[in-house]
């Protein structure tokens, strides 16, 4: 069992800057891959950034140059700095956590809302 606890997001104008952060914590085995996704209503959940346990990052084209992704493994938390803020950023950002134990099994947040609007 993993527990994610997210942090962050609410309402920024455009060209503005917002943070997301999120914790996930285990009883037992490790997490590996964590990662950020977004979804709007009548859309699916698309990736926005992911991270390895050796950092090694992947984005979305949308976001290429703006978000960053970073992970602080020893406190199992992951963070996804974004800038330059765009209307169609707006959505339900979810944060995601590869668990391995006996077998993998990804787990997901809450989700936390981000609205780009003036």
């Amino acid at each position: 069992q993993v527990q994610l606890v997210e942090s962050g997001g609410g309402l920024v104008q455009p060209g503005g800057s917002l943070n997301l952060s999120c914790a996930a914590s285990t009883s037992r085995g490790r997490i590996a891959d964590m990662g950020w996704h977004r979804q709007v209503p009548g859309k699916q959940r698309e990736l926005v950034a992911t991270i390895t346990i050796d950092a090694i990052t992947a984005y979305a084209d949308s976001v290429k140059g703006r978000f960053s992704i970073s992970r602080d493994n020893a406190k199992n938390t992951v963070l996804l700095q974004m800038a330059s803020l765009k209307p169609e950023d707006t959505a339900v950002y979810y944060c995601s956590a590869l668990h391995i134990a006996a077998f993998k099994q990804t787990y997901w947040g809450q989700g936390t809302q981000v609205t780009v609007s003036s």
